[in-house]
């Protein structure tokens, strides 16, 4: 899809592409309602508008639409995990070369952060090993859940934005 095409399809299909990029309904029919976009900058600028004046519900709605990370469907205890898309499997690349030690670390780590926070570790996982997911969501397991929770939603605006590039087959000029 390019950013005419996202900007010429009627409301519920731009919606429905919009959810692969973020797992708000809230945010994708806001930023659906906003078109036209004069380029993927445009589109950046007002998800990312649109994103921080969401409300909690929102965040959690969108970190629910993610599989934990080194998770898949039909794991023990991932009831409340999504199912694995393109785009996370290729996101989560560097678990998938993780030894069995590693995953079951992941594992342990993700239900105590699950059970800490109550949703699952977001990270924006793109390039990074498993190792490096593994410390990052130990630390942040030490964060205050208001704290944390801030945390995670800019992890999901991260990988939003990642996801619109993917969606419109571009490279935002801005990071």
């Amino acid at each position: 899809m390019r950013i005419d095409e996202l900007n010429a399809v009627d409301d519920p299909t731009a919606v429905q592409a919009l959810m692969r990029c973020c797992g708000s309904s809230r945010w994708a029919r806001r930023l659906a309602s906003m078109r036209p976009f004069a380029g993927i900058d445009a589109l950046v600028t007002a998800a990312d508008a649109i994103w921080w004046a969401l409300e909690e519900s929102d965040w959690r709605e969108a970190f629910a639409a993610h599989p934990e990370i080194g998770g898949s469907a039909g794991d023990p205890g991932d009831a409340d995990s999504a199912a694995p898309t393109k785009w996370s499997v290729h996101e989560q690349a560097g678990v998938a070369r993780a030894g069995d030690q590693l995953r079951r670390q992941l594992a342990e780590a993700n239900r105590k952060y699950r059970s800490r926070f109550g949703y699952i570790f977001i990270v924006c996982a793109t390039g990074r090993t498993a190792d490096d997911m593994l410390e990052r969501l130990e630390t942040r397991l030490r964060h205050d859940p208001h704290d944390e929770l801030r945390v995670a939603a800019e992890e999901q605006r991260k990988i939003t934005q990642l996801r619109l590039a993917k969606l419109l087959e571009e490279e935002p000029e801005r990071g």
